[in-house]
C-alpha cells in the first residue's frame, strides 16, 4: 500500500490547486491509501516537505505547476524517492508531456497502480528542471506572465507573448552543445528536456523525457512580422522553418553579448550565463506508460536546419 503526502502550492492555478487534489485525495483514501496534505509557503519550504516526505518512503505529490513539480522533482531525485503529479497550474507543461490525465479518477488510478518510470531531468547551474531552460523573447514572456496577476488565466499568455514581443530585440548567442561551439543572432534559446512550454506550446516536438539528451532550439532574429506568424509552436511545426535551428546534446551553454534573464519551469533562475546538463533517468515519476514511439535515441550531438 502506498503512502501519500500531497505538497500544494496555494497560489498554483489562481488558487485553484487545493480544490483540483481534493477529489484525487478522496479517491486515494477511498482505496485505503493515507495522504497527507502539506500547504508550502514558498517553493523552497515545498522542497523541504517533498525530501521529508521521501525521507520517509512515502510518495511524495506535487499539486501546482511546472513550477512547483519542478522544485519538489529536485527534492525527490536528492532523496531517492517516487514524484506524483496532480496539475494546477497555468501551464502544466510537464505533465502534458509525459501524459497526466486530468480526470481525477484517471489521475488516481496513475498514482495508486502505475509504476514508476525513470525521466530524466535537467540542473541548470545547480536547479532541477523537468521541463525547459530558456532565455529570450520567452523569458521575457514569463516575467510579464508572473506579473499579470489580474490578466485572466487563458489569454495570460497570448498576452504575455504579445507584449515580449513588442519590446524584446534579439540579442546574440554562444551556444556550446557537448563542446561544439556557434554564435547566433536569435531572438531566443531554449534547452529542452520535456518538449512542451508556455501552456501548450510544442517548442521542442522531438523531445523526449526518456533519451539521456536536451534538445535545443534556437529561433533567428527575423522580422517581428515573421516572428508573429510562427502559429507552428502549438503544433510543433515550426522546426521546418529556416529561422528555426534545432541541436541536441547532453551539455549546453549559452552566454549572450547583454544580460537577458534566464527561465526554468516558468520561474527565474537567474541571467546569462547558464549551463545546462542532463541527469539522465534521475526522477522515478507516477506517469502512464509512454505513447510516443522511439525516439532518435541517444547519440552524438547533432545540428539539424529546417527545411526550406
Amino acid at each position: 500500500m502506498r503512502v501519500y503526502t500531497a505538497v500544494v502550492n496555494p497560489a498554483a492555478g489562481g488558487g485553484r490547486a487545493a480544490a483540483a487534489l481534493v477529489p484525487v485525495a478522496w479517491r486515494l483514501r477511498a482505496a485505503g491509501s493515507p495522504v497527507t496534505v502539506a500547504y508550502s509557503r514558498s517553493l523552497d519550504d515545498g522542497c523541504q516537505l517533498a525530501r521529508e516526505a521521501a525521507g520517509r518512503g512515502e510518495v511524495v505529490v506535487a499539486v501546482g505547476g511546472d513550477g512547483m513539480v519542478g522544485a519538489v522533482a529536485g527534492a525527490v531525485v536528492d532523496a531517492g524517492g517516487v514524484l506524483g503529479i496532480v496539475p494546477a497550474g497555468r501551464g502544466n507543461d510537464f505533465a502534458r508531456q509525459v501524459g497526466l490525465p486530468h480526470d481525477p479518477d484517471a489521475l488516481a488510478r496513475v498514482l495508486l497502480e502505475g509504476e514508476p518510470r525513470l525521466v530524466d531531468v535537467a540542473e541548470a547551474d545547480g536547479r532541477v528542471v523537468v521541463g525547459s531552460v530558456y532565455a529570450g523573447v520567452d523569458s521575457a514572456a514569463n516575467r510579464i506572465v508572473n506579473r499579470a496577476r489580474l490578466v485572466p488565466r487563458r489569454i495570460v499568455y497570448p498576452y504575455a507573448a504579445v507584449r515580449a514581443l513588442a519590446t524584446f530585440c534579439p540579442a546574440t548567442y554562444r551556444i556550446s552543445v557537448d563542446g561544439e561551439e556557434l554564435t547566433e543572432r536569435a531572438y531566443t534559446v531554449v534547452v529542452a528536456n520535456s518538449g512542451y512550454y508556455g501552456a501548450g506550446m510544442h517548442i521542442a516536438p522531438d523531445a523526449r523525457v526518456d533519451d539521456g539528451l536536451l534538445d535545443v532550439v534556437v529561433i533567428r532574429a527575423v522580422s517581428r512580422l515573421r516572428l508573429a506568424a510562427l502559429r507552428e509552436l502549438y503544433s510543433g511545426t515550426h522546426t521546418r522553418r529556416p529561422e528555426v535551428l534545432v541541436l541536441r546534446g547532453r551539455e549546453v551553454r549559452v552566454a549572450a553579448e547583454r544580460p537577458i534573464p534566464v527561465y526554468g519551469d516558468g520561474d527565474p533562475i537567474g541571467v546569462l550565463p547558464v549551463t545546462v546538463r542532463v541527469r539522465p533517468g534521475a526522477l522515478r515519476l507516477l506517469s502512464p506508460p509512454d505513447p510516443t514511439p522511439a525516439g532518435h535515441g541517444p547519440g552524438l550531438p547533432r545540428l539539424r536546419r529546417a527545411a526550406k
